[in-house]
């Protein structure tokens, strides 16, 4: 079950309509540019397809280890953001900083992960291991470095290992269940070990003992020092994991810490205040 579609309606009305967190300024003015721990940087993003306005002068900053949950309803431009991000989508205004380098300067994807959205919509017969789609995470080594036989395999498997899926490795993907099949993807985005981790709506599809054990997993890498960037409209399992929180609606309604988050909450008294930040 997806708790946020039991969720009041007045939330999203509040959240993603209301005015932007009165605290907002000052939280984005403490990591101004040239942060020593800044990996990612947006300032006054904004996109439109024709007269469409999808998304509204974004600006935000995320350190090095943070778990950054970007929430919204659908519609509210979270994917289209981590596409911007990642240079998907071209056409927008306003400035990407990527590893403090410029969006049109960056080349360095292997220090990037992705797991797009609905990633594990996988042919049952597409002959490949476990281990040989973790391995094409390493494509992005090529002419940069390169990589022995056993090098590669120690990474693939370590990989694999770091999501606790080592002992599927010669499975055939297909065959998976559709959290295991996840778990892969994630260890394919990790193969090439970067320095940041982008997952856009990884649980679509999932029961709800698998999110948790899929957050937890997440929550697990976070703490070894991954940074990750997560867009889910789960907004009631995410914030329990998550360290920032980014709330979208074309704009940006809240972007601050998750204490700050569940204080204003706390503020306005809503009914559905607990089930957003407990834990």
């Amino acid at each position: 079950m997806i708790w946020h579609v039991a969720l009041p309606r007045m939330w999203w009305a509040w959240q993603l309509n209301g005015p932007v967190v009165d605290g907002m300024a000052k939280f984005v003015a403490r990591h101004s540019i040239g942060a020593r721990n800044e990996v990612l940087r947006l300032e006054g993003v904004s996109l439109s397809y024709g007269s469409t306005k999808v998304l509204s002068n974004v600006s935000l900053s995320v350190e090095k280890g943070d778990f950054l949950g970007i929430i919204g309803p659908n519609g509210s431009g979270k994917t289209t953001l981590l596409k911007v991000v990642l240079g998907l989508v071209k056409g927008h205004s306003g400035s990407v900083l990527m590893l403090g380098k410029r969006q049109d300067e960056f080349s360095e994807w292997h220090r990037i992960g992705y797991v797009p959205q609905k990633a594990t919509n996988i042919d049952e017969h597409f002959p490949a291991t476990a281990y040989e789609v973790v391995s094409m995470g390493l494509l992005s080594h090529r002419g940069r470095m390169g990589l022995s036989a056993d090098e590669k395999r120690s990474r693939v498997m370590s990989a694999l290992a770091s999501v606790d899926m080592g002992e599927y490795s010669e499975r055939i993907i297909g065959n998976l269940s559709g959290g295991q099949q996840q778990r892969v993807l994630i260890a394919k985005a990790l193969v090439s070990r970067p320095d940041l981790l982008f997952l856009d709506e990884p649980t679509t599809g999932v029961d709800e003992k698998t999110q948790k054990e899929f957050y937890e997993m997440l929550s697990a890498l976070n703490r070894k020092g991954l940074t990750i960037i997560l867009v889910s409209h789960d907004i009631g399992r995410i914030t329990r994991y998550v360290n920032k929180v980014a709330s979208l609606n074309q704009s940006l309604k809240f972007y601050g810490t998750h204490r700050e988050f569940c204080a204003r909450a706390r503020r306005h008294k809503e009914s559905h205040q607990h089930e957003i930040c407990i834990g």
